[in-house]
């Protein structure tokens, strides 16, 4: 199974992925950002577009990627990805259903006021303009197609520690 945390920057995918993987028995954290830094690595580069999702390998990598580790390992694979793009979402959960791989796909979701407060404040990345410039493409897709095709846990006044347990909860651990 893959628990997709899906949601815009400061929402909170990273620092909940790893406290729902305790959570859930026999689970990984595989972040899908990993398969665009490896195809940014590639030299000379590949076309620019301005986000990796654009690049046409990168999504049928992931699922190849997301296949062959639960082959190997079995168990959960807890995935913090953020997916904006209607059709890239479709080619992945596609992909995934073509190999049976059932997908419980959650939607982080904060208020712009607290999206913007976390990214601004985030120690680790500091203020970022490109996180920022996410913002209203999150807010776009949230009102035309992500939110009906996700469980939306509001991240606003929860801690990570409880949207984990929200999580996992609702996946039956």
């Amino acid at each position: 199974m893959i628990v997709w945390l899906n949601g815009t920057h400061g929402a909170g995918k990273t620092t909940t992925s790893p406290l729902v993987q305790q959570l859930i028995p026999e689970s990984r954290v595989f972040d899908a950002e990993k398969v665009g830094e490896t195809l940014m690595d590639i030299k000379p580069g590949l076309p620019w577009t301005g986000n990796f999702q654009h690049w046409p390998p990168w999504r049928p990598l992931v699922v190849e990627t997301a296949r062959h580790v639960l082959d190997y390992t079995g168990g959960t694979l807890v995935m913090p990805m953020t997916v904006l793009v209607e059709r890239y979402w479709r080619e992945i959960s596609t992909g995934l259903a073509q190999h049976n791989i059932p997908v419980r796909h959650f939607v982080l979701h904060a208020d712009q006021d607290t999206l913007r407060a976390r990214i601004d404040g985030d120690t680790d990345l500091g203020p970022s303009t490109f996180r920022h410039a996410y913002l209203e493409p999150y807010a776009e897709a949230a009102r035309t197609w992500l939110h009906a095709e996700a469980e939306v846990i509001d991240t606003t006044h929860l801690t990570p520690a409880e949207a984990a347990e929200r999580i996992a909860k609702a996946v039956g651990s």
